[in-house]
């Protein structure tokens, strides 16, 4: 590693480590945009103080805002701070599991969530597993790579894999899981994916949450396709 980029490491990582900044970039990994009285409020801190810290994120360009009416709105100023974010939160030490607790449900923001746009949790990862195991997609050199038979699988599923190659963003990759510490699928592809399901009604948001509904609808078709029992 060069100096320079040593240096860009660094401040990159002190920006990131402040307890209110860390604070401000999980509540976008919402993937939705938040503004500054929005993200006070959840960093709990002064609406002086939020100024401050979004004016260094929009430096260090990890943020971007948006301006519409009276109101400007933040969030992520491309897909890959989001998926460093979701890494780094993999590093968090995993809470000891008491025996008595082991066949307890998943915390439903554990269970089934949004990593920002796509897919994650451990019905996530266990979606990812499928595809893998069916052949959908292929891992290679720790990526993820689409078949020829995942091409057909794709374009029956309903999903126009060259409309997702044409969107300014990766276009498929792994991406490790906070929680299960395996790697979901994520990029436009992740996205389409999640977007899909959500249409079709396999999947409901919860408001105020990246926690993700499975329904009764979405436990038969995800058993269908994915052979996974919710």
């Amino acid at each position: 590693m060069n100096i320079v980029m040593e240096d860009q490491f660094i401040k990159t990582a002190s920006l990131i480590g402040d307890p209110t900044r860390a604070l401000i970039l999980w509540t976008l990994l919402d993937g939705r945009a938040f503004t500054a009285t929005e993200l006070a409020v959840s960093a709990n801190t002064s609406p002086q103080n939020i100024s401050m810290h979004l004016g260094k994120l929009l430096d260090a360009d990890l943020l971007c805002v948006e301006k519409q009416g009276r109101h400007k709105y933040y969030r992520f100023s491309n897909k890959e701070v989001a998926y460093a974010l979701e890494a780094m939160a993999s590093l968090v030490p995993k809470p000891k599991v008491s025996v008595e607790n082991k066949t307890e449900n998943y915390p439903p923001i554990k269970f089934c969530r949004t990593c920002y746009d796509h897919l994650a949790g451990k019905i996530g990862v266990a979606l990812t597993d499928s595809l893998l195991e069916q052949k959908i997609i292929v891992e290679k050199n720790n990526a993820f790579e689409i078949s020829f038979e995942g091409e057909k699988w794709f374009s029956n599923f309903g999903i126009n894999l060259e409309e997702a190659q044409k969107q300014k963003r990766i276009f498929l990759k792994p991406c490790l899981d906070w929680s299960e510490r395996r790697n979901h699928l994520a990029g436009s592809v992740g996205a389409l994916l999640l977007n899909k399901m959500i249409s079709e009604d396999w999947l409901r948001k919860t408001k105020n949450s990246r926690a993700i509904i499975v329904t009764a609808k979405g436990e038969k078709e995800l058993l269908r396709h994915f052979k996974i029992v919710v």
